[in-house]
């Protein structure tokens, strides 16, 4: 680790990088601000900006998107009564309310504070625990890849919304939509129906913009204009936060931010499950549980904290095994690779200067996040107030552009409008989008290694069970099916109680 760390802070501070962090910080936080508009679709939108660049500033680019939105969320969901992310809910329980008691740059100090703390913990997991992970899946051969990814695939259940079903469904969509070109072991062409310019696959950033991006839109064009406006006078406190207040606050940031950091680990979960775990531990432990919902230091404190703690978290089973943690870091994935990045032990070996690099601007990224949020969060403010009519041209203009920009040619941009209209018509039948990005990163790499091994073992399923990691794994399955399945029952139960209550 020490051997990088010189060679590694030499690559990182560069003018390049600095200003590509501060953009990047800029636009999560102004996009996070807006309700409606999320931090997945905003690496989306900007991904194909980062296929022109090195690996060490597209990365801090994405980054800085990345950990902005988890802070930029909340300012919208403080300020209106709406989060700007699904992520920011929890916050709203009590920055709303103390933003009523006319404590508005109180609230927005103490979210922001709360997340860059919370993303600097995350990090420096990152930064420790990344090497370790990283060596023990060097230990891993074809038979326990495809256990990790079939790992990835059954939590997808995880992120498949009300109904499980569906989200299967979704995620057997994304998985079709990974065979779509070049047969992996033979290099026979399928699926692409005498389509040339198939036989290379289906582009994942393409694919993203309309699954995403463009569908939005769509979605937007069914509902009447509503802008928001907001009242200037909720930004003239002090925003003074008392020395009992920030007392109050460490031990709700200190449990949050390792509870965001051990969820943001597990494939499949989130920021929103780590915010509100997190918020619901902290209202357990506080002297003053009767605060919560009234405008609780420690409940903005604790959710804001989870949220930036699932960043870096995140990024440790991307960076080692190739399984995303989220949505959204799956799309960074796409951005490693074109700079010839592959997840593993050669991350921290061959290219550790550049992986440490990385990982050390992540912490570098959360510090000009606070930068920014200190001295632009009246601007930040000001944009939650942006008309629909305004924001929506903005966003074509840059889907098609970005479809474009990928690979240079107007099929993509038929690509991303096709599956703008089939993620319109799967959001009508309620059927979620992030299963079918994770079955179509997961795809490829599932099928590979299921193949390899089968050919290491002359057909023989028992490679499937041949080592530890194998044992590990499938007792992870078992148990996270498990979970699910329970999960699901007593979302069931808890509805037809509450169907039957008066």
């Amino acid at each position: 680790m020490l051997e990088f760390i010189g060679p590694a802070s030499g690559l990182l501070f560069t003018l390049e990088n600095i200003v590509w962090i501060n953009i990047g910080v800029f636009i999560g936080s102004v996009f996070a601000a807006i309700p409606g508009l999320t931090v997945i679709l905003c690496v989306i939108l900007f991904l194909p900006f980062t296929y022109q660049m090195t690996a060490i500033p597209g990365m801090m680019f994405l980054l800085g998107i990345y950990c902005a939105g988890g802070y930029g969320g909340s300012v919208s969901a403080i300020l209106i009564n709406t989060p700007g992310t699904p992520h920011a809910a929890a916050t709203m329980l009590d920055g709303h309310p103390l933003s009523k008691q006319g404590r508005t740059k109180a609230a927005l100090k103490i979210a922001l504070y709360a997340s860059t703390f919370g993303g600097v913990f995350s990090a420096l997991m990152l930064l420790f625990l990344g090497p370790q992970v990283a060596r023990v899946a060097a230990q891993l051969g074809t038979a326990e890849y495809f256990m990790v990814c079939l790992f990835g695939l059954t939590i997808i259940a995880g992120v498949s919304g009300k109904s499980m079903i569906k989200g299967v469904i979704s995620a057997c969509i994304g998985l079709l939509l990974s065979c779509v070109g070049a047969d992996p072991m033979t290099g026979y062409d399928r699926l692409t129906f005498g389509v040339g310019r198939l036989y290379l696959g289906l582009d994942l950033a393409v694919c993203l913009i309309g699954l995403f991006a463009l569908v939005e839109i769509l979605a937007k064009a069914e509902l009447k204009p509503d802008a928001l406006h907001l009242d200037a006078k909720k930004m003239e406190d002090n925003g003074v936060i008392t020395k009992d207040e920030y007392k109050r606050m460490v031990r709700p940031v200190l449990l949050s931010s390792l509870i965001g950091s051990l969820v943001g680990i597990i494939p499949g979960t989130g920021a929103s499950e780590a915010s509100w775990f997190s918020y619901n531990t902290a209202k357990n432990m506080s002297k003053h549980p009767e605060e919560f919902g009234h405008g609780s230091v420690e409940g903005i404190a604790a959710a804001e904290s989870a949220n930036n703690a699932v960043t870096g978290a995140t990024l440790i089973p991307l960076l080692t095994l190739g399984i995303p943690g989220d949505g959204t870091v799956a799309i960074m994935l796409s951005a490693l690779m074109i700079n010839g990045l592959n997840p593993g032990l050669s991350l921290f070996t061959t290219d550790g200067d550049i992986m440490y690099a990385i990982m050390l601007g992540l912490i570098l990224v959360n510090l000009f996040m606070l930068l920014q949020g200190k001295f632009l969060t009246r601007l930040f403010a000001k944009v939650v107030s942006i008309p629909q009519e305004i924001l929506t041209p903005i966003i074509v203009i840059f889907c098609f552009a970005g479809a474009y920009s990928v690979n240079k040619n107007y099929f993509d941009v038929k690509v991303a409008l096709v599956f703008a209209i089939v993620a319109w018509v799967l959001r009508k039948l309620d059927m979620p989008a992030v299963p079918i990005l994770l079955g179509m990163v997961l795809g490829n790499m599932t099928e590979t290694n299921f193949r390899r091994a089968l050919l290491i073992s002359n057909g023989s399923p028992a490679i499937f069970f041949s080592s530890i990691y194998c044992i590990i794994f499938l007792v992870l399955i078992v148990v996270a099916v498990g979970a699910i399945v329970r999960g699901k029952l007593n979302e069931r139960k808890a509805a037809q109680a509450a169907g039957k209550e008066p």
